[in-house]
């Protein structure tokens, strides 16, 4: 049975007893109730002193809690109603709570985001690349507002620009010599793809990571690698001996020139003083031409017997031919005493007259007269 219905004696949840309905209690009086047990009397309202002591504390809470510090590191980004308000200069400062927004940003700490993947090169062949890009905040700004998530937006251009290097490279370049222009074109086509998108991020560097072909063939890319770099060593090897034999070959080549130059000179100034000494014998010639043929006859005939060590000498004729053992007349000069012998006759086969040579000379210059007539 409910507890309002005709001859229900229980008790009423409103207090009211003996069945006398007077309805819900009111608000106003259990205001007053409670205004009189927290005031000591049965004042008509709530004490102005505690609602004004209320009233400081939660102003007192609230400039406390908008107390905040930027690191040196950082620059803050301050949103007022959720709109940009200014950047805020590392330091201790404050923001109205409720009011503004602040979201540090770190500009100096360098970041890494890796990229990998397996890539078709310009050749037609597949090869595993990895790359590692560093790079820093900018702008606080931008990297916050202008994209939704701009190192997924870096990743992701990052890759793209990697896949449409690798795609213009032939696979030899990507393994061997041609990893630091993969690089650097890598990095020019990453800038220009971020640029629109203004990510407030400064590219610091790209490192590209040894590439490797797949495990299938990388026992025949190592070969070709090795056979490289065996065309590498011995084209150095061949460097060294050219630049070891050329400075070599060019001072043979000076001195060749300059025993060549030498000889030249030498042989000019020969000339030259023969030409001066038959210049300054002609006027003796033409004033006595049998005497001067004569002297030069005996001068020249004295030059070639003195280099020889053996004389053969003519007897007028008669079939024989007298020897002068001048080496071993030398010898016997430098060995023992010169012995004296007597004078030659002039009946005596074996002696060379002394009126002999001076008869055959005269009948030269007669022959020479006669073949001059």
């Amino acid at each position: 049975m409910a507890w309002n219905e005709p001859g229900n004696k229980g008790k009423d949840p409103w207090g009211n007893r003996g069945g006398n309905d007077q309805g819900p209690p009111d608000l106003d009086q259990v205001f007053r109730k409670l205004s009189g047990r927290f005031g000591g009397g049965g004042g008509g309202g709530v004490s102005t002193g505690i609602v004004l002591g209320v009233l400081a504390l939660a102003a007192i809470t609230w400039f406390l809690s908008g107390i905040y510090k930027i690191e040196e590191a950082e620059r803050g980004v301050v949103l007022r109603f959720g709109e940009f308000y200014e950047l805020r200069e590392p330091g201790l400062h404050w923001k109205a709570t409720f009011v503004d927004q602040v979201y540090p940003v770190n500009i100096n700490n360098i970041r890494e985001l890796p990229a990998s993947g397996m890539m078709l090169t310009m050749d037609e062949n597949v090869v595993a690349v990895e790359m590692k890009v560093q790079y820093r905040v900018v702008d606080p700004r931008a990297y916050l507002f202008n994209v939704t998530n701009p190192d997924e937006s870096l990743n992701e251009a990052m890759d793209s620009a990697l896949r449409y290097v690798i795609g213009h490279t032939i696979m030899d370049d990507i393994l061997t010599t041609g990893r630091e222009q993969v690089r650097q074109d890598t990095r020019e086509e990453l800038e220009g793809i971020i640029e629109p998108y203004g990510l407030g991020i400064q590219v610091m560097d790209v490192n590209l990571l040894p590439a490797r072909p797949p495990e299938e063939v990388k026992d025949a890319f190592d070969d070709a690698i090795s056979a490289q770099e065996d065309e590498e060593r011995f084209v150095r090897e061949a460097e060294a001996y050219a630049r070891e034999i050329e400075p070599r070959a060019r001072g043979q080549v000076q001195r060749m020139e300059q025993e060549a130059n030498a000889y030249r000179d030498r042989v000019t100034l020969e000339a030259e003083g023969e030409v001066a000494r038959f210049v300054q014998l002609l006027p003796q010639y033409q004033a006595a031409p049998d005497v001067t043929r004569d002297r030069l006859y005996l001068e020249t005939m004295e030059k070639v017997y003195g280099s020889t060590s053996k004389v053969m000498v003519d007897t007028e004729g008669n079939g024989s031919m007298f020897y002068l053992p001048l080496d071993k007349i030398v010898g016997q000069g430098a060995g023992q005493a010169p012995q004296r012998t007597a004078p030659p006759q002039m009946n005596d086969s074996s002696s060379l007259p002394s009126n002999s040579f001076n008869n055959r000379r005269n009948v030269r210059n007669d022959s020479v007269r006669q073949g001059r007539n």
